[in-house]
């Protein structure tokens, strides 16, 4: 709506030396919020949410609808059993020495501790070559990652391993890094397919180049340890293409077989192209506690020869204030010698009902993958979609598992079953699914 306006003037504007003022006044745009303030049109990518609280909706769903229902969760990858008392009271001893004038002490330094950076280096790197300064405590891998590609922007190409944690695609959609999803995946990212044919590693001779590639090891849902030749393989890969190589090693501890290394960095050369995150979550329960690290070498730089090390170090700095001093006290008792040792039980624990858990479904005669060197199963349903494969499990077994295509495109067909849980409930869990799917079973 426009009005004009004429200024007041008595008599007639030649007289009162006056000049005529029109004034518009423009109607505001419409929109549908208070703020004019546009949404960021990364998120619009984003399909139908994050996977986990998707999966956390739907079991609420059936919980509703079936309230007598007891629900297990062999879903999200989270530990369940208590924190070994020794990393609990060192915790708890630093707590408490906050409230005495010795024991208080307020902001650390952001990259961690200087005790726990030492005895991370010493006890995972100490044969790798990896110094403390290039080693910076965090609040969790997860974390890192996002904080990572904060650090990168949103120029980058990026390839990931198909099916992988869905945060690093997530991610990449948020900074900008990818097009449109096409239904199957996002335009944009080079998805490395894993798949049992290959066995889970990707065919580097026709993936694409890309600035930065994801890689998981031991895989994040399929279980799959790389092996010295296959990490070999794709540190030169990187090495000839000039790509960065993120490594997330948050299973490395579950690794069993000699010939899949614990660390990138045992790969020659990798200091030069990779950074390493890994976390306390899956080794000592730490997954509500929240405790990691990132490595980055010194060598690592950017085209122009300036280092990663210098921004990385800018962006933890800038974005972060460090961990709990209370956390980093528990993440210096698990590197002593007793709570190493209560790390290691704990991770055994877990693997013994990955062995469960596979040794049922490949009884039941299901294609099953994973559950050696890392704490997840990857059962396959060939010719189901895996959210009716979800749905048809927590109906008729009322447990919860994950969906593969949730994973990447290449998930579809297969559920990931998370080994964390009590002993009573794998238990129950296989005797259900033996009822609903084992000889006799109307499948």
């Amino acid at each position: 709506m426009n009005v004009a306006m004429r200024s007041a003037c008595p008599a007639a504007p030649a007289r009162c030396g006056r000049r005529s003022v029109v004034v518009k006044a423009v109607a505001a745009p419409e929109r549908a919020g208070t703020v004019n303030v546009s949404r960021n049109e990364n998120f619009g990518k984003l399909r139908a949410g994050y996977l986990f609280p998707e999966i956390a909706r739907r079991r609420k769903a059936h919980q509703e609808k079936n309230p007598d229902a007891k629900i297990i969760s062999l879903g999200i990858g989270d530990t369940t059993e208590p924190l070994p008392a020794y990393i609990a009271d060192a915790m708890a001893k630093a707590a408490a020495g906050l409230a005495s004038r010795e024991g208080y002490s307020g902001y650390g330094a952001e990259q961690g501790q200087g005790a726990l950076r030492e005895a991370v280096a010493k006890t995972f790197y100490g044969h790798a070559g990896r110094s403390a300064d290039e080693i910076f405590i965090s609040d969790g891998s997860k974390c890192d990652i996002a904080r990572i590609q904060l650090m990168f922007g949103s120029k980058p190409t990026v390839a990931v391993q198909d099916p992988s944690y869905p945060v690093y695609v997530d991610t990449s959609v948020m900074m900008g890094m990818t097009g449109d999803h096409n239904g199957t995946g996002f335009d944009g990212i080079e998805y490395m397919v894993c798949n049992p044919e290959n066995n889970f590693f990707p065919d580097l001779s026709k993936a694409k180049r890309t600035d930065v590639i994801f890689f998981c090891s031991p895989n994040n849902p399929t279980g799959a340890a790389a092996t010295r030749a296959q990490l070999t393989e794709l540190v030169n890969f990187a090495r000839r293409n000039g790509s960065i190589l993120v490594y997330d090693a948050a299973y490395a501890l579950y690794i069993s077989n000699p010939d899949c290394p614990k660390t990138i960095y045992e790969i020659p050369g990798a200091d030069e192209v990779a950074i390493e995150t890994c976390s306390f979550s899956k080794y000592a329960g730490f997954t509500g506690v929240r405790l990691g690290w990132t490595v980055v070498p010194k060598a690592l730089k950017y085209a122009d020869g300036s280092p990663v090390h210098a921004d990385w170090n800018r962006v933890m700095t800038t974005c972060f204030n460090g961990a709990s001093n209370i956390v980093q006290a528990g993440g210096l008792a698990c590197l002593q010698p007793q709570g190493l040792k209560d790390m290691y039980d704990m991770i055994a624990f877990y693997k013994e009902n990955a062995s469960i858990l596979k040794a049922t479904f490949t009884e039941m005669g299901f294609k099953v993958y994973g559950g050696d060197d890392a704490p997840y199963i990857w059962v396959g349903f060939p010719g189901k979609p895996s959210w009716d494969v979800f749905a048809e499990i927590l109906e008729r077994c009322n447990i919860v598992t994950t969906p593969g295509s949730g994973f990447g495109p290449a998930g579809e067909g297969f559920v990931r079953a998370s080994a964390f849980g009590s002993r009573e409930n794998i238990l129950e869990a296989v005797r259900r699914f033996k009822e609903a799917y084992g000889k006799g079973a109307a499948n």
